[in-house]
């Protein structure tokens, strides 16, 4: 692991962070496959089963996604065990750096510390983002053949066993 890796860590969203959270932005198609963290947050000040999660480069959130149980994972999975990773995105000054694989490779035990009851992490990507689906394979999800229909097309449902 490079020494950039070593200051990644991930962190419950804190309210202190949050004008740092609304100027996060996305270049050219990236916003097409995901939520801003700051539309993200207004979901998740009313669904308590979202939990909204920074990546933090040091001190700066570097990235941002929610973990959904319960209901949120029902249309991904058939396992109650299961979390779903949504809205995941890096901001875009941020990019680049190996963050995004820093962050998926700590997600399993901060699940674990988290959640102990959780088995298995489940996300969609779209079809068309053959970025993502490049770094959440790298990190260890697997495509096990399910799809479901998206507002932007067709999602690989892509699966951690934890």
């Amino acid at each position: 692991m490079n020494q950039l890796n070593n200051v990644i860590s991930l962190r419950f969203y804190n309210e202190r962070y949050r004008s740092e959270i609304e100027r996060f932005y996305l270049d050219g198609e990236q916003h097409q496959f995901t939520a801003l963290p700051a539309e993200a947050l207004q979901v998740c000040e009313t669904d308590h089963e979202r939990y909204p999660v920074m990546i933090m480069d040091g001190c700066t959130p570097a990235g941002f996604f929610v973990l959904h149980e319960k209901e949120g994972v029902k249309q991904y999975s058939k396992n109650q065990d299961s979390i779903l990773l949504r809205a995941y995105s890096i901001n875009t000054p941020h990019q680049g750096k190996g963050i995004a694989k820093a962050s998926i490779k700590l997600l399993p035990s901060f699940i674990k510390e988290n959640f102990p009851d959780k088995n298995e992490i489940v996300l969609a990507v779209n079809h068309s983002n053959h970025a993502a689906q490049h770094v959440y394979k790298a990190c260890g999800f697997e495509d096990r053949g399910n799809r479901v229909m998206g507002k932007k097309g067709e999602q690989f449902i892509l699966y951690m066993d934890l």
